[in-house]
């Protein structure tokens, strides 16, 4: 695994009395790490001892980190001094009966199950749970339970998945959960807040204020502070008119009365002044019988779809809603956040593999594994090495160079089926060259597109050839951990990309012992008599064609992509590739395989190809003159050789007039010529 560092220190950071491991982590400043382990954790135990307690992985190039995942403390107005290495902090704990429990932790009374105690920053607020049955024959709570169960998981018409909480639009504070295809809905009291009313706020959608402020505050040990008081041990107060309290061993020990949940909408519910809770007017003998919403009328007892995270009934001519709650979800690499149709919660689902080929061979497997290899043979890319529906071989040209080569042709089997792809676009399959677009009994389809030939097949197999060395494999989702060959295994892994025929992991230094493991087709094969491993090629002495490689870090010419995909491996590949360019343009190769990686995240491009003059008709020019020079001779005496000497069309006349009109045509000119007729 790389140990990379993630950042070069460039500020101090400054700690202000409300702030928490994240916002520590939205103040860094520096330059972004790169690394090679693409998807796996990297190291950061050189990072500076302030800010060891991050997890990092390598992602798109870039070290990418998130502050180790700690207890919320967004709404706590009584932090806890974080003492040295220490990572996350806390809020002042609470002691009960005993027993010390960490903020935001909540539990009930084992004798009664239907109490509720929760502590928040030094305050535990007790309460009795108000339960809400949505069903006419519930079954009774089980021993250590409070609120009875419904057969089923529907609320209002809506289906609650197994382990997901919703809530009623109209009263937030009711939580209803599916636990066995039983449903149980109960209602707990906010609790009582350290900070003062002046401090709190409630967002729409929530059941409970919450601080607007963290703030570190001095202890004093057996004194309470809450609000904007200072209380003594044993001493009697009010946190509000409806939350007595009392002050015990440091702790603020509240009780709080549960408000039950009202049938009545919001706008009909009112509080009489010396009550602690909203009611709803008294019943009268007029009972609607019809709701209205969006101008559409449902009857009693209908329910009906808003969208796919909440449902309504109507009762009693008032629409009753519920609101699914998602969880977070956060996704690894290679994942993308979907949400899929009709369904209400994003979930991370792995997407289609992409191995790339370019240049001078540079290789991005699967798994992102970045590496480089000249070899002039034919060699086997990727394959189905489990049910074998498919392999894709690439043959190699050197093109008379000493060290280089480039792809040259591209070769997929599935079946009976065989599709090459060759220079200049040239597509065969099954041997007989077809033009796009081409379909073969939805088997597989060719197309063209601005960035060259696509193959697309009914195995969920994608190839994209521009027609000179860059190629792109897409496989779909289920070929994951069932491939083989120079793109990698496709198991989310890239430290075990280089693997063997036989199975031996290599490492960087050992490519061509990985590479040279896929070769197929004999020496017969190959461009060059004997391989030179790269190692052995000695220095490259091109330095003053590197300049041309510079665009790939200039946001001028490739936009923002620079902060989505590290341009550092192209940068390599770049140079690389400029050492034995047999044309001026061989940096296009690297520009093209950044750019495709960059709109496939989803990066705006400006005209990138104009820029660098990249453009594919200078591409098909220099390529035009990149032939070697032996092969250039032979081509030249060959034209020598087959050269027909030249025959005037006069010449070809004579063969087919009359030899006394040839003749009279001779004769001097000043004699009058027979008319024409």
């Amino acid at each position: 695994m790389d140990r990379c560092v993630l950042v070069t220190w460039m500020l101090t950071l400054i700690f202000l009395t409300s702030i928490s491991t994240v916002n520590a982590y939205e103040s860094i400043a520096g330059k972004r790490q790169p690394c090679t382990n693409e998807g796996e954790e990297v190291a950061v135990d050189s990072i500076n001892k302030d800010f060891y307690c991050f997890k990092c992985r390598c992602q798109n190039g870039f070290v990418e980190c998130d502050p180790e995942q700690c207890p919320s403390v967004d709404d706590c107005y009584m932090l806890v001094k974080k003492p040295a290495g220490v990572c996350c902090e806390k809020c002042k704990e609470c002691f009960y009966r005993g027993k010390t429990y960490a903020s935001g932790a909540e539990w009930s009374d084992p004798e009664d199950p239907c109490s509720s105690f929760k502590c928040m920053a030094g305050v535990v607020t007790e309460s009795n749970i108000q339960c809400y049955t949505p069903c006419s024959d519930p079954l009774p709570p089980k021993p250590g339970q409070c609120c009875p169960t419904c057969i089923g998981c529907t609320l209002n018409g809506q289906r609650v998945d197994e382990g997901r909480e919703v809530t009623l639009r109209e009263d937030p504070c009711l939580k209803c959960q599916c636990n066995g295809k039983r449903l149980t809905c109960m209602k707990k009291a906010c609790p009582v807040l350290q900070c003062p009313v002046s401090k709190q706020v409630k967002l729409p959608g929530e059941c409970c204020p919450r601080c607007t402020e963290r703030r570190e505050i001095r202890q004093f040990p057996g004194k309470c502070i809450l609000g904007k008081g200072f209380h003594t041990d044993k001493k009697k107060f009010e946190a509000d008119p409806c939350s007595p309290c009392i002050c015990t061993n440091g702790t603020s020990i509240c009780r709080r009365t549960t408000c039950p949940v009202l049938e009545c909408p919001p706008e009909m519910q009112y509080q009489e002044p010396d009550s602690c809770c909203p009611t709803c007017p008294p019943p009268t003998m007029e009972l609607h019988s019809v709701c209205t919403h969006n101008g559409t009328v449902y009857q009693d007892g209908d329910t009906w779809d808003l969208n796919p995270c909440a449902a309504c009934r109507c009762h009693h001519g008032t629409a009753r809603c519920t609101q699914t709650k998602c969880p977070e979800v956060k996704c690894r690499p290679n994942q993308t956040l979907v949400t899929p149709p009709g369904q209400c919660c994003a979930k991370c689902e792995d997407t289609a593999g992409i191995c790339t080929v370019f240049g001078d061979p540079h290789y991005k497997t699967f798994d992102g594994k970045f590496f480089s290899f000249q070899g002039s043979c034919k060699y086997q890319l990727t394959s189905d090495c489990t049910d074998h529906t498919f392999s894709i071989r690439v043959t190699n040209d050197a093109r008379s160079t000493k060290a280089s080569s480039w792809t040259k042709t591209v070769t997929l089997k599935m079946g009976e089926t065989k599709v090459n792809l060759g220079q200049k676009m040239r597509v065969k399959v099954n041997g007989t060259r077809v033009l796009p677009p081409y379909d073969l009994q939805g088997i597989l389809s060719v197309n063209m597109t601005e960035d060259g030939v696509v193959v697309d097949t009914a195995l969920g197999i994608r190839l994209l050839w521009d027609g000179a060395n860059f190629l792109q494999v897409q496989a779909a989702v289920k070929y994951k951990d069932r491939l083989c060959g120079l793109c990698g295994n496709y198991n989310g892994i890239s430290r075990d990309d280089l693997m063997t025929r036989r199975g031996d992991n290599m490492s960087l230094e050992q490519v061509w012992r990985f590479a040279n493991s896929w070769r197929v087709g004999g020496r017969k094969a190959c461009g060059r008599r004997r391989e030179t491993p790269s190692r052995q090629r000695g220095v490259c002495r091109s330095r003053r064609r590197w300049g041309v490689c510079k665009p790939l870090k200039d946001s001028a010419v490739f936009g923002s992509c620079g902060s989505h995909v590290n341009p550092s491996n192209y940068f390599e590949s770049c140079r690389k590739d400029m050492c034995e360019c047999p044309t001026e343009l061989c940096y296009c190769d690297s520009f093209a395989a950044y750019a495709h990686e960059c709109s496939r995240l989803g990066v705006e491009l400006p005209n990138w190809r104009q820029e660098t003059k990249c453009t594919r008709a200078n591409i098909r020019s220099a390529n035009a003159k990149s032939l070697p020079p032996q092969q250039l001779e032979l081509i030249q005496r060959h034209k020598k050789r087959t050269k027909k000497p030249h025959v005037s069309r006069v010449d070809e006349l004579r063969k087919h007039i009359p030899k006394a009109v040839l003749t009279h045509q001779h004769k001097p000119a000043d004699r009058t010529p027979p008319p024409l007729h």
